[in-house]
């Protein structure tokens, strides 16, 4: 991503709508849907800010990753934890077979080679442990926000199994998610094609607007793998070896 993203993301993590809704959501289905010991050794690849970390770490002991500098000594400073500066797909200098669980929270859209990488992920996995992915969702809505990004793709579900069954990985459960707010984020996206907009769509929003953004959102988190989602702005799969 370009330095502009990670510093905005450092600003917002805490408050945008977006953020603190699918920490909800990603707590409430690894708490339904994934069988974690007590306390679960954790990994989370391209942890960004960090912002993620104490979500997990709900669950047990994290281990995060993550490749730009300035984004990782604030993870550090969040977690109190050293972050690890490793590459997919190698995922050199991390134990193999140690992991209960492996995150990667819209961080497979970004590399050149996602099945390769969603290997080297599931080889750092205990022989029953899981991956969770979440990736952006619909080629058709490729904007400039995902330039910005520096997205490789968006997925569809066919493509997002395709990805992780080429790994040598089962899929558990693969489902869209921020749906509930999908014809505002397909509208808003289009109208940017339509104007040629060339900037990023993640400002903070008013404050009412943002608190009735988060709840709406936040109301998937008893949806999400209970329901049969059609649509969304993004994938959510569990996968195991």
């Amino acid at each position: 991503m370009e330095r502009a993203v990670f510093d905005r993301m450092a600003e917002l993590d805490e408050r945008h709508w977006w953020y603190r809704a699918r920490r909800d959501i990603l707590a409430d289905v690894i708490r339904r849907e994934i069988p974690l010991p007590a306390p679960a050794r954790i990994l989370e690849v391209g942890c960004g800010t960090g912002h993620n970390l104490a979500m997990l770490g709900r669950f047990g002991q994290v281990d995060g990753v993550e490749l730009d500098a300035p984004a990782r000594a604030l993870a550090e400073r969040r977690s109190g934890r050293p972050i690890l500066d490793s590459r997919l797909p190698e995922l050199a200098g991390i134990e193999d077979g140690a992991y209960d669980l492996v995150a990667a929270l819209d961080v497979v859209e970004h590399v050149d080679e996602d099945r390769a990488s969603l290997k080297g992920m599931a080889d750092k996995l205990k022989p029953d442990g899981r991956i969770l992915v979440t990736v952006p969702m619909h080629p058709w809505m490729w904007t400039a926000h995902d330039v910005v990004h520096h997205h490789k793709r968006r997925y569809t579900a066919r493509g997002l199994r395709q990805a992780i069954e080429g790994a040598g990985l089962r899929v558990d459960l693969l489902s869209p998610f921020n749906s509930l707010l999908f014809p505002l984020a397909a509208a808003a996206r289009l109208v940017g094609k339509a104007t040629g907009k060339q900037s990023s769509d993640d400002a903070l929003p008013p404050a009412p607007v943002n608190k009735l953004f988060e709840t709406i959102f936040g109301l998937e988190r008893h949806l999400v793998g209970r329901l049969p989602l059609p649509t969304g702005v993004s994938l959510l799969a569990i996968a195991r070896r």
